[in-house]
Parts: C-alpha cells; structure tokens; sequence
C-alpha cells in the first residue's frame, strides 16, 4: 500500500493547474519592470495572478501585495503599526509569525478563537495596552491579529467571519491583521461588514508554490516598505518578482475558489468526521479539540493523553502516514502547543497532540486504514503503559 498523504495544514500538494501555470511561466523572458513587449508580457502575468487571488479573497486586485510568504507579508502588515495606534498585539494562540511581533501578551480566549461578536473580552486589553483614555482619541489604538482558522486546531474565529476593524462593545478602537492563511481555498472568505486593515496568506496551502505569498491591503494607504530598491509592486516591496511562483499562485487560487464555490470541501468534511467516529471507538479517552465548536472542514487535533505527539507521528510515519505534532513551523520542537495550553489544556494533554489535516485527494479508503493503524499502535501503547 502506498503512503498516506494527512498532513495538508502544513503544505498541500501542487495542483495541476498551478503546474502547468509555473511551466508557462518559464518561458516569460521578459523583466516585469521592462517597458518592452517582453516585460509587458511579464508584467500582464503578474497582474492576472494578481486579480486571481483577488477573486478569491474577495478585494480589489490593487489590493494584492506579493511577498515572499505569509510570514514575510505578516512582517509588512506589523511595520505599519505605527499608522494604528503604536501597538500590536496578538493571541497565544496565533501564528509564531504574528505572535512573535506583539508587544504585550493578550489573554487567552475561550476555545483560543473568537466569540460571534469578534474579539470578546478583548476591550480592556487594548486599553491597557495602549496606556490611555481611548475616549479621548477618535483614533484605533491598537492593530491585533486575528486568525481566520487556527492552524493547529482547525477552529474558526468569530464564526467563520473575517473580523474587521472597529470597535467592541463601545470599547476601544482597534485595526485588525487577520490570517486567512488556513481558511482561504478551503471555505468561502466572508467579512464582517467592515474588513480589516489587513490579511495574509500563502500560495502552498492552497496547490500552489512555496515561497510566494501575499498581503492583502485594505487600508487608503499603501504600507511603507520593508524591502526598499527598485520600487516594484507599486513601490509597496522592492525586488524583481517571483514571476514562476505568482503564476502558481494565482493559477491554484482561481483553482481552489472553483472547487470550494463547488462544495468538494463538505465531502471531506464528511472523511474527518468518519475518520474521527472511528478514533473514538477505540480509545475513549482521546480528546477532539474543538469538536463542538465551528471548524475548517478538514481538521483533526486529537489529543491522547500519557502518548506524546512526536511519538505518535514517528510511529505513524513509518506505518506509511504523514500527520504532525502541530504547526509544522513549530513541529520537532519537544515544547507542548502553545495554543493548546492557552485554551487552557494541561501540559500532559497538550503533549500528547497530533494534527490530521485532509485534502481533496484523501478517500474514505484513507481514513479508514489511518484509523486502524492508528489504534492498533494505540492498543500496544496501552499495553506498554500497563
């Protein structure tokens, strides 16, 4: 039996479509920059990806900023704090890409999401944060990531809605730096009624290319760069530009915006829960984070008690299944999830963690034979532990 691909929450496999897009773009000779018919013609691929991924997160395509990653495009969104009050702050349970950038820590929410309103018990933090009468200043005091899915869990923050900027509860201020990262290509991108400043995403979890991100910009204002030389994208981030990689991208987004507004994502809702009934009939002890609450379509974060994660993933990976321990930024590090334990699970539960993350080429066939292999392990760690 061949290998079992679980583990699409990392990186997903290139599609087709994306392929054949990048193999095209080898032949573009041309600089972007160029004024001649060859960089004309660079420069119109490089706009058509651009109103791709735009169809797909639903803005304008001037709105689309081209980076490296999603880790880079984080970066240039933070840089901007300065133009929302001065201060950024994000949850435990954001992103490493993000959290490292807050300037405070910001407590932990319940199900480490957001409540249906936004940013539930987030109003005296900004204001502490940011050290003043937010009544006196009709300015945001604060830009605060917001992830559109975590990672890890799966779970969807303010009900599947993209939280925009605005204020809580005639609270404070705030702008907001969401991550649809995990929730763009797998369900449909819905905002709340007003957006938010900023967004960010990247091509490989979707069938695209690794290394070629974006920053979807919201603001009236273009960000001021971090990378300053020759002006590119619209002077918003210096470079020539990935020319292979964008075609990829905007090739996969147009691809996933097809099969979601199709609904082939519920189908693989049905193999996460099927995979999941099968997990709990053997071990009645394992612990499905986020199961009652709302959820990307193809995420599992089980949580077994007393077996470690990486032990899990070491002995899975040799039955012939690829899964982790985690976020695969985070994954090999020997740490229990930081976004479990702020969801308030303890370090033996949050150790014991493993992220099963379906795609649209997973079949029930695949589900299944994980979830034999799977207790089978778990039976004889049972008899070790005995």
């Amino acid at each position: 039996m061949g290998r079992v691909y679980l583990d699409h929450n990392a990186t997903t496999p290139l599609r087709d479509e994306a392929r054949a897009a990048m193999i095209d773009a080898m032949d573009v000779v041309g600089n972007p920059s160029s004024v001649h018919a060859e960089g004309r013609a660079a420069k119109m691929l490089i706009e058509r990806s651009r109103a791709q991924v735009a169809m797909l997160v639903g803005c304008k395509p001037q709105q689309v900023i081209f980076t490296s990653s999603a880790t880079e495009a984080a970066a240039l969104a933070v840089s901007q704090k300065g133009r929302h009050g001065g201060i950024f702050g994000a949850l435990p349970t954001e992103h490493d890409c993000l959290a490292v950038w807050s300037d405070a820590d910001l407590p932990a929410l319940q199900d480490g999401g957001l409540d249906a309103h936004g940013m539930s018990g987030l109003s005296e933090a900004v204001s502490s944060l940011a050290g003043k009468d937010w009544h006196s200043d009709p300015g945001p005091v604060a830009l605060l990531a917001m992830s559109a899915a975590n990672s890890e869990t799966g779970i969807l923050g303010g009900e599947g809605r993209v939280v925009g900027s605005g204020h809580v509860n005639d609270g404070p201020r705030y702008s907001t730096l969401c991550d649809i990262t995990q929730l763009a290509g797998k369900m449909p991108v819905v905002y709340d009624e007003v957006t938010p400043s900023y967004a960010i995403l990247s091509a490989h979890k979707m069938g695209g290319p690794k290394g070629v991100g974006a920053l979807i910009n919201f603001t009236a204002d273009d960000p001021e760069p971090m990378l300053r030389g020759g002006g590119q994208e619209m002077n918003r981030r210096s470079g020539t530009e990935n020319i292979i990689g964008i075609a990829g991208f905007g090739a996969a987004a147009e691809a996933a915006g097809h099969d979601v507004a199709a609904g082939k994502w519920g189908e693989v809702a049905k193999l996460r829960n099927i995979l999941e009934k099968a997990i709990a009939a053997v071990s009645k002890q394992t612990i499905f984070v986020g199961k009652a609450a709302a959820r990307l379509p193809n995420t599992s974060c089980m949580l077994t008690p007393g077996w470690k994660g990486e032990t899990q993933v070491m002995q899975m990976d040799l039955a012939g299944f690829a899964i982790s321990a985690g976020s695969a930024c985070s994954s090999g590090k020997v740490n229990a999830s930081k976004v479990l334990l702020a969801m308030g699970y303890d370090e033996a539960e949050a150790a014991s963690a493993i992220r099963v993350s379906l795609g649209l080429e997973t079949t029930e066939e695949d589900v299944v034979r994980f979830a034999d292999s799977w207790g089978a392990k778990f039976e004889k760690h049972q008899m070790r532990a005995a």
